[in-house]
């Protein structure tokens, strides 16, 4: 072979190791796993762990009280319970914390909207006072879905509704029996 053929081979070959070598790496990544391992009959869905209700936009005068404290129309959210065992714990209360509101229970606001408070309800619509269990749910072997409901609700007739923006955190913790 004369050195031109060996040379043009060669150029070849590095240019196809180059070009593969280049087109290995065509985007990468990380993916990081976290979690908990806890002393419960259930495991909670991680879509449960931290989640948004989006309460909409509410109108100030559908909260201001005329003899009765206005509210919201309720907003629906679930914990949802995986592989739960009920051999020895059958059920579980669901306790919520977080800064109070103006009404006795409530979650409190904070933001630029004033003179509301969220009520916290069970699946019967009933108040669960933070700092409170809830009623006890019932446990089914396998999967199971706590439903509860929040609303807001106007801090009652001396208080002014300012319009503006508004978020609240409760945190809950669960309690088998």
């Amino acid at each position: 072979m004369n050195v031109k053929k060996i040379a043009f081979i060669t150029a070849m070959i590095t240019g196809a190791l180059m070009a593969n070598a280049n087109a290995a790496d065509q985007g990468h990544g990380k993916v990081t796993f976290t979690g908990s391992i806890i002393d419960a009959p259930c495991s909670i869905n991680p879509d449960s762990l931290d989640q948004t209700v989006d309460m909409g936009q509410v109108s100030n005068v559908a909260l201001k009280a005329d003899g009765n404290t206005g509210t919201s129309v309720p907003r629906n959210f679930e914990i949802k319970l995986e592989n739960c065992d009920v051999t020895t714990l059958k059920s579980v209360q669901t306790t919520f914390t977080g800064a109070e509101g103006v009404t006795d229970g409530s979650l409190g606001i904070t933001g630029t909207a004033k003179g509301a408070s969220l009520i916290l309800t069970n699946g019967d619509g009933a108040q669960i006072k933070l700092g409170e269990a809830s009623d006890a749910h019932v446990l089914g072997s396998g999967n199971n879905t706590l439903l509860f409901s929040a609303y807001l609700q106007g801090d009652g007739a001396s208080a002014t509704v300012t319009p503006g923006d508004f978020s609240a955190i409760a945190d809950f913790t669960l309690a088998y029996q």
